[in-house]
Order: C-alpha cells, then structure tokens, then sequence
C-alpha cells in the first residue's frame, strides 16, 4: 500500500472503478493524495501489477463487518451426550429420546452413552440392544456416524441430523405433513351421490 508499491510500473483502478492505465507507482500515489485516498495493491501477481485508489481505512472495516457478520451466522455443531443406564426404565428411554430429536432437529449431533457399573459389565448386549434401538425408533431422522461400540465401562453411538434426498435436513420425527397427495385431495373434495338422487334405471 501507498509507499510499499516498489515495482515499477502499475495499472491503477480509480475510486469509481475507471482505469486510468498504467504508470509509476509515485504518479498513481499523487492522484491518489489528491484524492485523500491510498493507493491499495490489489493484484500483486499481474503483470503489471494492478493497484486501486480507495479509502483503505474504510475498506478494512467493511472486510472485517462483514467477517463478523458471516461469524454471527455461521453455526457451530455440538455433540451433545445423553446417558443411558442399562436397566433404564421406559419413561426414561422416551424423554431421553425426545431430548435427542429436539438436539438433532437443531442440527447438532448426538453422542448416546451406556454407562455399566460393576456386575453389569458381564452383559454388555444389554446395552447394545438399547442403542440398536433407539438407532431403530429415530428412524429416518438420524444417521448412524458411529455403530454402538464399547470402550471400557462404556457403549456410545454417535448419531447426526439426516439429510433428505434434496440435501435439506430431515425435519424432525412427528412432524405434521404439511401437503397431502393430490389423489388423496381429490378424491375427499368429490362429494359423494346421495343414493336414490342418481339417474333412474329402467327395466
């Protein structure tokens, strides 16, 4: 920028984006002053070397509002864990399970735990039959990134949000339908004939 420029000759770009052609980096440094502006090197490997007039100090903080602004928009995957315990009750398995759709529905990923303790570690099936099934009951929600597997006191599988042929992630299991097939409309929308108002046969 401005001074740095130590080649010899440059094209130049005004502020208004018209070429002024190329010359000596000092000349373009003039116009540039002039102007109250920098002259800013924006194509280092042409040849020449492209350069632009520009207010440098409001180009950075643009660059950087918007770097901030795509930050503020992008969204940062969780692995979320919820434990399990191999004699889990009913009730428990379902709520456990709700927490899972709710995380995988907000587009983060789900790590699911079975934790043994003492004399349950000689029935680790138990444990497996327990994510096999949750793995079976999420359906086409969830995508298996991590078959059940045991790591010492621990069974774990690793579950993500499931994508639709579309690329769109599936939305979560138990939503409402929100179009019906167009046989299925059709046919509720004809009414159907009394008996007795229709044509009358003849014998």
């Amino acid at each position: 920028m401005n001074e740095r420029i130590r080649v010899r000759e440059i094209r130049v770009i005004d502020d208004t984006g018209q070429q002024l052609g190329i010359m000596a980096p000092p000349q373009a440094l003039v116009i540039a002053r002039q102007k109250g502006l920098d002259l800013v090197e924006i194509s280092p490997t042409a040849v020449p070397p492209v350069c632009r007039i520009m207010d440098y100090g409001k180009y950075a903080y643009q660059e950087q509002k918007r770097a901030r602004e795509a930050k503020k928009h992008q969204k940062i995957i969780e692995v979320k864990e919820i434990k399990f315990r191999p004699k889990v009750d009913e009730h428990d398995y379902q709520f456990k399970k709700k927490h899972i759709e709710r995380f995988l529905a907000d587009g983060d990923k789900v790590k699911a735990t079975i934790f043994f303790r003492g004399r349950e570690m000689a029935h680790p099936e138990i444990g497996r039959r327990i994510l096999e099934r949750l793995i079976n009951d999420l359906g086409e929600q969830a995508l298996v990134e991590t078959m059940p597997r045991q790591e010492g006191n621990q069974m774990h599988t690793i579950l993500a949000q499931r994508a639709d042929k579309s690329g769109r992630k599936s939305a979560p299991a138990g939503a409402p339908e929100t179009r019906r097939p167009a046989a299925t409309a059709a046919t509720e929308s004809a009414a159907p004939i009394p008996a007795g108002d229709g044509p009358e046969t003849q014998s």
